[in-house]
């Protein structure tokens, strides 16, 4: 028996035995496990691939093969990504928006396993990206094409991307209630109560899957056992502003670079200068190489020193303030590393950088502010962890995700009260000079627009040709009055539009224009339709977004606009036609 008589047999029992609400139970669950065996895998070869490349480093030589390493794993990803499987590599998450978005989260079957291979070869051999936005489009594929495999419709797919993604992240990181808000913050656009549930269970089972496979091994190697001490705020507090800056940095260097990249129209010149400047960075700033998490753990245990270890050029020395010197340029590179890496055509995303960036920020922090021998020492290790979710929580827009996932990984909550309140200053601190997030920037930079409320999320499902009316007569400029009233005659509508020989749309004309002036049998012959018509308060293009038609209809006041394609007229677009179909949309999503 083929595999869709299998399948359409088991939704049919599925559909007489089990209501949709159990059945999403049960996928989201199956959703979590194969999640996480992919995140698994992932971190496997990874890890496998930079043992290989890097175990017979020696401290104390120049090992050029940082040079090396990033042009190799890079070109390897674009080509097996760009020939081979068809996916190029880049950020990934902000992919995932646009499908949910713009294509009803119809994910590619390729990207079930693509970001896995391309990402491996791009982080293992040094890229400087971080794994978790590949793991996430993995995830996020996962749940929509079972989604698609079940027959599920397009909302419950988009719940099902939400599980697939707080699946991997739990067990990336085995922090499950951070993975449920990140997919809440990030990337769900809203979430109903009976929608929580589906997340935790795949949130759980993505945890307990890595945990059965690999065990209890974490990315950091740290707890916190020092209590929260009120003295510190002021010091936390000057720490979330200076983490809000760092994430205006790191985004604006982000895109800023990538923006260059994208002026070479040569891929394999680009990949060539890219990769080959990249691996200069590596081979003077080792604490770049691939995630950086071991560097983030030297940080928390206090051992700065051991940053400079792999440094062919600063091994020996130790001195405190060419430390700070040493972190202050990885924050400033770091950013332009990532998007190197992935702008020349690797994979992976932003959310390890970030969480690098921010660990490293509120080290300094604290590191110099004991240098000058303040009346309070504060703890190194609650300033790089709590900047660590600064600097998350400004880069992504996501500060509840941002305090879990950290308060998780330091397998408590002492530092909860810091961490919610550096979180949120910095978020606020980033949002007064950028208000969308650099997912959301992205997306801006390639033209798309991304709706952030429930009311642009329903505009964005109406189609302009859909609910668009051909009713309307139209007429000649050249046409006399008389010619005019003899269409008022025919027509039930009190608007004419004014459309030359060539179609295109030179005015319009109402019927109180001429309303004194239509039974006067001379102003009939000598009068011209050119003459009376006048230019519509606005006009719309036939490919304009929703959200665009109804800021023109509140700034014009009008009732009734023209729509033109490249300036030929193709129809006539009403407020009130636009709310019939915007309260269809609505009761539609409601019922859903």
């Amino acid at each position: 028996m083929a595999k869709t008589d299998y399948i359409t047999r088991f939704l049919i029992w599925r559909i007489r035995h089990l209501s949709t609400k159990n059945f999403v139970l049960i996928v989201s669950g199956v959703i979590g496990i194969v999640s996480g065996v992919a995140a698994v895998i992932l971190k496997g070869l990874v890890h496998a691939i930079q043992h290989f490349l890097t175990n017979s480093f020696y401290e104390e030589y120049a090992n050029f093969f940082y040079i090396v390493y990033p042009i190799i794993g890079i070109s390897l990803a674009y080509l097996i990504g760009t020939y081979v499987l068809k996916d190029k590599g880049g950020h990934g998450i902000p992919d995932i928006l646009h499908i949910i978005s713009k294509k009803g989260s119809l994910i590619p079957r390729v990207k079930m396993y693509s970001r896995v291979i391309t990402s491996a070869l791009t982080v293992g051999f040094g890229g400087s990206v971080g794994l978790e936005a590949p793991i996430v489009v993995t995830g996020s594929a996962i749940g929509s094409n079972i989604g698609v495999l079940m027959h599920l419709n397009a909302k419950k797919r988009t719940l099902l991307i939400g599980c697939g993604a707080a699946g991997a992240i739990s067990a990336i990181f085995g922090a499950p209630i951070g993975a449920v808000i990140f997919a809440i913050e990030v990337i769900l656009m809203e979430v109903s109560i009976g929608s929580f549930i589906p997340l935790l269970i795949a949130s759980v089972t993505g945890a307990l899957t890595s945990i059965l496979l690999q065990g209890n091994e974490s990315m950091f190697n740290f707890s916190i056992s020092e209590e929260f001490v009120a003295s510190h705020v002021p010091y936390y507090f000057g720490l979330a502003v200076f983490t809000g800056f760092v994430s205006l940095y790191f985004s604006r260097t982000i895109l800023s670079t990538e923006g260059y990249l994208d002026k070479f129209d040569e891929p394999f010149l680009k990949l060539l200068y890219g990769g080959a400047f990249l691996g200069l960075i590596l081979f003077i700033f080792p604490p770049i190489y691939g995630e950086g998490y071991d560097t983030l753990n030297h940080l928390v245990s206090g051992q700065p020193n051991n940053i400079l270890s792999k440094s062919p050029f600063f091994s020996e020395i130790d001195n405190p303030y060419f430390i700070i010197l040493f972190l202050s340029m990885i924050i400033l590179i770091k950013p332009i590393a990532s998007a190197i890496t992935i702008g020349t055509g690797g994979s992976g995303g932003v959310f390890a950088p970030s969480l690098f960036v921010g660990g490293i920020a509120g080290f300094l922090f604290a590191y110099s502010a004991n240098l000058l021998n303040l009346p309070i020492e504060l703890p190194l290790a609650s300033f790089t962890l709590v900047g660590m979710c600064a600097v998350m929580s400004g880069v992504q827009h996501s500060p509840l995700s941002a305090i879990f996932l950290i308060a998780e990984l330091t397998g408590g909550y002492e530092l909860l009260i810091p961490l919610m309140l550096v979180s949120s200053i910095s978020f606020v601190t980033t949002t007064y000079f950028d208000k969308d997030s650099l997912y959301k920037k992205q997306l801006i930079a390639k033209g798309t627009f991304l709706p952030s409320t429930k009311d642009e999320e329903v505009l964005e499902l109406m189609d302009i040709k859909k609910i668009m009316e051909n009713d309307l007569l139209p007429v000649s400029p050249e046409a006399s009055l008389g010619d005019l009233c003899e269409l008022v005659k025919l027509s039930r509508r009190n608007i004419f539009p004014v459309v030359n020989e060539y179609g295109d749309l030179n005015g319009i004309v109402t019927l109180d224009d001429i309303r004194e002036l239509m039974f006067d049998s001379e102003s009939q012959k000598t009068l011209k339709v050119k003459q009376l018509m006048h230019s519509p308060p606005e006009v719309i293009n036939s490919n304009e977004n929703m959200q665009n038609v109804m800021d023109k209809f509140e700034k014009s006041g009008a009732w009734n606009l023209p729509v033109t394609d490249s300036g030929k007229y193709i129809g006539f677009i009403s407020k009130a036609r636009i709310f019939h179909a915007y309260r269809k949309k609505l009761i539609r999503q409601n019922q859903e």
